[in-house]
């Protein structure tokens, strides 16, 4: 009979990215979130990625890319200008954190 091996777990702190030690892990969630409203949003018209690449001002190449979700290439800023391109608001608030070090969040109405 096999021995069964323990698998260790560990609490998440709320972000994969932090969980893995990326750099930059707000923003590489943010990035992930817009990334995923731009996707949300291409498959709720029936677009095909050429005619999102149109409208994105992007080769299909690189709709293909947001699709699989690897928003990597791409700074905060231009997706936040796709989503506007897709028809969308993109409101940033900001206020003081309650503790010594802010967060970034996303709010989707």
């Amino acid at each position: 009979m096999k021995q069964q091996s323990k698998i260790r777990v560990s609490k998440s702190s709320g972000n994969v990215f932090a969980d893995l030690g990326f750099e930059n892990p707000e923003r590489e969630l943010l990035k992930a979130r817009l990334t995923l409203q731009i996707y949300r949003l291409i498959k709720k018209r029936g677009l095909t990625q050429a005619e999102a690449g149109i409208i994105l001002g992007i080769k299909q190449p690189h709709v293909s890319v947001l699709m699989r979700g690897q928003s990597g290439s791409f700074s905060v800023e231009r997706l936040m200008d796709f989503l506007t391109a897709l028809g969308q608001n993109v409101e940033i608030t900001i206020r003081p954190a309650r503790r010594e070090h802010g967060v970034v969040s996303l709010a989707v109405a």
